[in-house]
């Protein structure tokens, strides 16, 4: 018999990964599915980003660069991280990574056996898994739809014991399209500190945003010294496949997470970062135009979601997704799965994101705005017959 490490087996699949291959899968029989499940923008990469890779190529730049990434990126990311998120970052401070990658290292970092690291409920699905991989323990906190999906201090506060090792945000949020206050904010750094912790900041979505405003905690007094900043290119610059990100650290955390990077994947894509740099200093209009068209496609969703009874759907401010609850709806899985086999609709169950995302559903408007309509209609028939 082949025995399996207990930290593998302690985890499940990614519940969204699986979603997104039995959709290809089912396309690639022929089969016409309408997709608000994966967390994707559906714009093309722009073309100047596209064109640096294809230099890069021709100019033979293929082989390993330094492990934390090329000069010229790690100087374009501090810049950004200084003048857009007043984060006192060098160069010296950037490490450049796959964005999902650099939250996994982080954990194995700076995580031990027995370790906690608090988390948002609901929240990415892969944050657990991550925690759990590094021998730690993941605990979740309720971001209720009442407080828009936002941990309040005092919940997070309650969840903190001496094993406390991290407190990790995420904002803008998935799956809740949540943007933390500047006061939110503070107080959860202000626990930080108060208990000597780790704050980890994803902000993958930062650029997605419709109100309010980005705040970075590693920019707040005191806080660059312990907090690790999270950030990349597939949302922003429709960058997914690429697999391009980065983090913000200290130098004593970026030193050790550092090691990691050396052990596992060495160093980013070669030609893949001189994309990245052209994405960071070149023009901001395809950005600005994507930007647009979700807030579009953001308030399309939610007037076709308003037509149906028995949904209550909080407005996002960031990223591109709703999460509708679903009056006296107990199972999401089940739900979704019937909406895909009548329907041919793929959604999103809130299970999937956590205990606290149970009797939710995700919707991604990643979608073209036909997409939308139709898709919701179709969901809609399903909600009514329950």
């Amino acid at each position: 018999m082949v025995r399996f490490a207990k930290r593998v087996r302690s985890i499940e699949p990614s519940p969204t990964v699986r979603l997104s291959d039995m959709i290809a899968e089912s396309k690639a029989q022929g089969k016409t599915i309408l997709s608000l499940a994966i967390g994707e923008p559906d714009f093309p990469t722009p073309a100047h980003i596209v064109d640096a890779a294809k230099k890069a190529l021709d100019a033979g730049f293929t082989k390993y660069t330094p492990a934390p990434g090329i000069r010229e990126l790690r100087e374009a990311i501090a810049e950004k991280s200084r003048t857009e998120n007043r984060i006192p970052a060098k160069p010296e401070n950037v490490l450049v990574a796959p964005t999902k990658h650099t939250l996994f290292m982080t954990c194995m970092a700076l995580l031990d056996s027995g370790d906690e690291a608090i988390l948002p409920d609901p929240g990415w699905v892969s944050y657990g898994p991550m925690v759990t991989l590094a021998g730690a323990r993941p605990v979740p906190v309720r971001a209720s739809d009442e407080d828009g999906f936002v941990p309040t201090a005092d919940a997070v506060a309650e969840a903190i014991t001496p094993r406390t090792r991290l407190l990790l945000l995420n904002s803008p949020s998935n799956p809740g399209g949540s943007v933390y206050s500047r006061a939110q904010t503070k107080a959860l750094a202000d626990l930080a500190v108060d208990h000597d912790l780790i704050l980890v900041s994803d902000e993958i979505y930062e650029k997605i945003l419709y109100q309010g405003e980005h705040v970075s905690p590693a920019s707040l007094d005191g806080m660059f010294d312990r907090t690790i900043t999270v950030n990349g290119f597939s949302k922003t610059f429709s960058m997914t496949g690429w697999r391009l990100g980065w983090l913000v650290a200290p130098p004593p955390l970026f030193k050790e997470i550092a090691k990691v990077q050396e052990h596992t994947i060495t160093c980013a894509t070669a030609f893949v970062q001189k994309a990245g740099v052209a994405a960071l200093t070149g023009p901001t209009a395809p950005l600005e135009a994507m930007v647009k068209e979700f807030r579009a496609r953001r308030d399309l969703v939610l007037r076709e979601l308003s037509k149906i009874d028995g949904l209550s759907t909080y407005t996002p401010s960031g990223a591109f997704y709703v999460f509708p609850k679903v009056d006296g709806m107990e199972d999401s899985a089940a739900l979704c799965e019937r909406i895909l086999e009548e329907t041919s609709v793929a959604v999103t169950p809130g299970s999937a994101f956590g205990a606290a995302g149970e009797g939710h559903i995700r919707l991604s408007y990643a979608a073209s705005r036909e997409t939308i309509t139709e898709s919701v209609r179709r969901m809609g028939d399903v909600l009514r017959r329950r």
